[in-house]
């Protein structure tokens, strides 16, 4: 009997005729399965594919929205059988906000990945979206998980890489035990197999040069480049299909990784800085489709957005402001406004930033070079999300919101509330 492999698709998924001809290589038959698919269609399939794109779910951050939708805990289920599930570039960034990989306990949120950081001689030399091919070195044993079966262990991959959030950010205890569990499955590397960190070997600055991790049981792999657009990566394909014909054979392994508690403190604005807070004159998109994820959760709440810019400067500081909000590079005046953070009663405001602000570098460098405004000394952005509940029990309806890490990833950001 040939087997049938999912191919999961979200809203803007675009990968999807890719996948199913590379199944079709394999000789297995591809299901196309929509997020909102019956739940009898999800759990007939052998096997699934979360096929790559660039989703219109991903206004808060890549994969987390998709992450949260009723089909993953399906996929949960199915995993826990020991069906294969292989997560490619949007559907890796879902597997990691998931919490499947890398599989701790609870499916806890353990990893991230966040933008590229292309690194050369100690300096970043390119960030963001980034299109090329890579090399790959297989990094674990042949039978460690369902996908690397017909490969060698040290044997090289040249498959294409089209992302902007795919630098893995891995705590080094977690990664620690990652390598010694053999999770830690492709890895970027040169065309001879040498590892290095430095731009192009490592196209996107991930830690451990980490192309690809799968769960303890070896069933699930999220990994960020596309081996279904080249027959170069079709053995992913045809060791997925054997592991089907075996039985689904999982490892035992398990994780013992137990993260520090993630502390949300105050926010202490910068005395010598000065805050923008910029509302939308439009409707706010990302703010109502982390609502609507909400709501589908149960979870009934007003969700609001602000872009946040702390600007610190020399001299005279009104004189300066008026120029920097002339140049347009902090806001588009034809469609957002400076505003202020308005409290209410059974509300809260938290201020995420990225621990890594390439963002705001970009734009302080753009600032000072081409508008020649080198009074600017300091500038941090960051989102302010508003949170308003009716419910009577508002500690448990905001820790319950906290806890889905919906509006951040603890490994590529910081959260502060806002008194």
């Amino acid at each position: 009997m040939t087997a049938a492999i999912g191919v999961i698709q979200f809203p803007g998924s675009n990968t999807e005729r890719e996948t199913e001809l590379a199944i079709k290589r394999s000789r297995m038959d591809p299901i196309e399965i929509l997020w909102n698919a019956d739940p009898e269609k999800v759990e007939s399939c052998d096997g699934y594919i979360i096929t790559g794109g660039f989703s219109f779910e991903d206004r808060s951050r890549a994969g987390v929205i998709a992450s949260l939708d009723p089909i993953m805990d399906l996929l949960k289920k199915e995993a826990k059988k020991g069906k294969p599930i292989f997560g490619i570039c949007n559907g890796a960034q879902i597997l990691v906000e998931s919490g499947l990989v890398p599989g701790v306990g609870g499916n806890q949120t353990l990893i991230a990945l966040t933008d590229n950081k292309r690194i050369k001689n100690g300096h970043v030399v390119g960030t963001g979206y980034y299109n090329t091919w890579a090399h790959l070195l297989v990094s674990v044993p042949s039978e460690s998980t369902a996908f690397t079966r017909h490969l060698n262990p040290e044997e090289i991959l040249y498959i294409p890489f089209a992302h902007a959030e795919g630098r893995f950010i891995i705590p080094d205890k977690l990664l620690n035990e990652l390598i010694k569990n053999n999770q830690t499955v492709f890895r970027y590397c040169d065309k001879s197999g040498e590892i290095s960190n430095q731009s192009p070997t490592n196209p996107n600055g991930s830690d451990y040069n980490l192309a690809a991790v799968s769960n303890p049981a070896g069933n699930v792999l999220a990994m960020m480049p596309h081996p279904e657009r080249t027959n170069l990566g079709d053995k992913l394909f045809s060791s997925m299909r054997e592991f089907i014909k075996d039985g689904c054979p999982m490892i035992n392994n398990k994780l013992s990784y137990t993260p520090d508690k993630n502390l949300i403190e105050h926010y202490k604005p910068d005395n010598m800085a000065t805050e923008w807070v910029v509302d939308m004159v439009i409707t706010d998109n990302e703010a109502a489709t982390v609502q609507n994820a909400l709501h589908r959760m149960g979870l009934e709440a007003t969700i609001s957005r602000q872009q946040h810019w702390e600007i610190t400067t020399s001299g005279n500081s009104k004189d300066i402001l008026n120029k920097i909000e002339s140049t347009g590079e902090l806001f588009n005046s034809n469609k957002e406004y400076i505003s202020t953070i308005t409290k209410k009663k059974n509300a809260a405001s938290f201020l995420v930033r990225q621990k890594e602000d390439m963002h705001s570098q970009a734009k302080f460098e753009s600032i000072r070079e081409r508008f020649s405004i080198n009074e600017l000394t300091k500038l941090k952005r960051g989102v302010v999300w508003n949170i308003s509940i009716k419910n009577a029990n508002f500690d448990t309806v905001l820790n319950s919101i906290i806890d889905t890490n919906i509006f951040f990833n603890p490994l590529s950001h910081e959260c502060f509330r806002i008194s």
